[in-house]
């Protein structure tokens, strides 16, 4: 498989970034609307239309599923094109940067967990809840800072980026390990089958895009019919697509990674997810007490997103400069820090996804859980849009070592 520093030219590294910024934050915007939609649709007289075509069944699935399922095993084989290639290429190719992201997304993770448990602990059917609010969504806390504009330095972007990849990582790594039941032994016999197969055409430096995703919808169907969650089975392929081009060529963006990434990154911004938040945020309001919204459910998630965010990745992030591990983004404040620890709190896309993992047709409990999100969501965008509207953004004291993510 590829290594660190198969790649090419740095310069097309810096393109390829800034258009992953300017899709992300314009996708992080357009999915705000979209949300705002399905709560309006959810709650008008075509209310019943709305959940009926969700649950409407083809080819053996619900539209609900084929959305969350196959289209979102879309979006993750793009999660996994964009590890892979900051992994080996980009701005997590040595541990010097790893580490400050690497350190906060842990915070980040390990907190609101804690405290959805806490807040949950006389409530052990909703334990297996604990993950909600765990991850953070790049294309809604993108679309904040694409809003604050130069108010934020570009370090500070990097640096946000940098740690929900590696949240996005974490997110796979809990989706694999604790959402997965009754698995099939023959179906996971041929998935991996498939894996191998790959594997040898990154091996053979098979650089045609259409052997790999032929062979990746096969996949997904083997894994889908494991019992592992079929979007799995997008991170898998998008670890087998090759980061070198053919020796012959000298571009960057020829390689096959550089390419399904170029091709799918808009579908995912502007088709895939905005599709997903429609489907899955829409949650009918009518009859919602103060009780309903303060109920275990709901508050662990919305708590653990807004305080357990924005203290796991700040405090984590503290102790790593303040022991001389890492240091700050270059040109950010404390303060500005802060305010992009906050904005780690909006979990809207994976942790609906994660919901609804964790409580598969347990409606009821799907209605609490995308409440809490969008709570927790919003409370985090509005106080770390206001935070870092005010920040100073005067320069902090000169670091001992050169500063990360210049």
């Amino acid at each position: 498989m590829d290594r660190p520093g198969s790649s090419l030219k740095p310069r097309h590294r810096i393109s390829l970034m800034r258009r992953f910024f300017d899709s992300e934050a314009s996708g992080g915007m357009i999915l705000m609307g979209v949300t705002v939609i399905a709560l309006a649709v959810a709650n008008s007289p075509v209310a019943g239309l709305y959940f009926s075509v969700l649950k409407t069944y083809i080819l053996g699935l619900s539209v609900l599923h084929w959305i969350n399922d196959a289209l979102m095993a879309v979006f993750f084989l793009l999660v996994g094109l964009e590890i892979k290639r900051e992994m080996l290429d980009g701005q997590l190719s040595t541990w010097p940067r790893r580490i400050l992201p690497g350190i906060a997304a842990l915070g980040g993770m390990i907190v609101p967990a804690l405290i959805y448990l806490a807040i949950t602990r006389n409530e052990p059917q909703l334990h297996h809840g604990w993950a909600i609010p765990t991850a953070t969504d790049i294309a809604f806390a993108l679309g904040v800072l694409a809003i604050l504009g130069p108010r934020v330095p570009k370090s500070l972007t990097i640096f946000l980026t940098a740690l929900a990849i590696l949240d996005d990582l974490g997110a796979i790594i809990i989706i694999a390990l604790f959402y997965t039941s009754d698995l099939s032994l023959p179906m996971l016999g041929a998935a991996a089958l498939c894996l191998l197969v790959l594997v040898a055409l990154n091996r053979l430096n098979v650089t045609a895009l259409a052997p790999y995703l032929v062979i990746g919808a096969v996949l997904w169907f083997f894994v889908l019919k494991s019992g592992i969650h079929a979007t799995l089975a997008g991170v898998t392929l998008a670890l087998t697509i090759p980061l070198q081009a053919k020796p012959k060529k000298s571009r960057a963006e020829d390689a096959p990674l550089h390419r399904l990434e170029h091709a799918i990154q808009p579908w995912v911004a502007y088709a895939i997810i905005p599709i997903f938040g429609f489907a899955n945020a829409g949650v009918p309001l009518s009859g919602l007490s103060l009780d309903a919204i303060s109920s275990p459910l709901p508050m662990g998630i919305a708590l653990g997103l807004f305080i357990g965010k924005q203290v796991g990745v700040y405090a984590f992030s503290y102790a790593a400069v303040h022991l001389g591990f890492a240091d700050l983004p270059a040109g950010a404040t404390r303060l500005q820090c802060y305010g992009v620890a906050l904005l780690c709190g909006i979990g809207f896309t994976m942790s609906l996804f994660i919901g609804a993992l964790a409580f598969p047709g347990q409606e009821d409990l799907m209605n609490a859980t995308k409440i809490g999100v969008l709570m927790g969501s919003a409370l985090s965008a509005l106080a770390g849009y206001l935070v870092l509207s005010v920040a100073p953004r005067e320069q902090p004291l000169k670091p001992s070592r050169p500063a990360a993510y210049n």
